[in-house]
């Protein structure tokens, strides 16, 4: 008796895991529904879902309670990048002017992102070094980093308030405040004079820290 010896069905094949750039990639495009650049390093285009103010992170630490608890911020070095509105850094010189702060707008080292920006995208949630502080932790509420103290990572930028996939991030975002005092979202203008405040400040301590040139 000769045994027939059913079809061989289609075997799938095994997927290939990600590699961490493609990973980090994926999130942020299928998870978070963000726009990416093409190429290496991962960078994330501004001006469509948000914008970005870059600020000194002694300032943004000192105006982190201007923003919503789901509002998202990042930090690279000695640099804090606070997530806002689309659209604000095309606001942001007019704010400056009418806050008063126009004339002092080129020396305050806040530089807004906007439409046809990139940002570079910092690394997935968690995947810092092992055993490394989370950038800015321990830091109280508007206090500015001690002197001397522990310093932000250097290198890769890292979420300190990392975005939330499945949530829509335009509700947590900075923007300018609705007709008649109406929404929720945290309000620009107070964010943009605290953060052009804390700059002004962190100036004038840099320029006290110079020592005094004598010819």
């Amino acid at each position: 008796m000769v045994r027939t010896v059913p079809p061989l069905g289609t075997v799938p094949l095994a997927r290939r895991p990600l590699d961490p750039d493609d990973r980090q990639r994926h999130w942020y495009e299928n998870e978070l529904g963000w726009r990416t650049v093409p190429g290496e390093p991962l960078q994330l285009v501004t001006g469509l879902r948000f914008d970005v103010l870059d600020v000194p992170v002694e300032a943004g630490v000192a105006a982190l309670w201007r923003l919503g608890p789901d509002s998202p911020v990042a930090v690279r070095g000695d640099r804090m990048r606070l997530l806002v509105a689309a659209g604000s850094a095309e606001e942001l010189p007019g704010l400056l002017d009418w806050l008063e702060w126009g004339a002092l707008a080129p020396a305050l080292d806040l530089v807004a992102l906007g439409e046809g920006g990139h940002m570079e995208a910092p690394s997935l949630p968690g995947a810092r070094p092992a055993g490394a502080p989370l950038p800015g932790s321990g830091i109280a509420k508007g206090q500015p980093l001690p002197a001397g103290g522990p310093r932000p990572l250097q290198g890769a930028a890292v979420w300190l308030r990392p975005p939330e996939p499945g949530c829509e991030v335009e509700a947590s975002l900075p923007t300018m405040p609705a007709v008649g005092g109406v929404g929720r979202a945290p309000d620009l203008v107070r964010l943009v004079d605290t953060v052009a405040t804390q700059c002004h400040r962190v100036r004038l301590r840099r320029s006290c820290a110079q020592p005094l040139a004598f010819s």
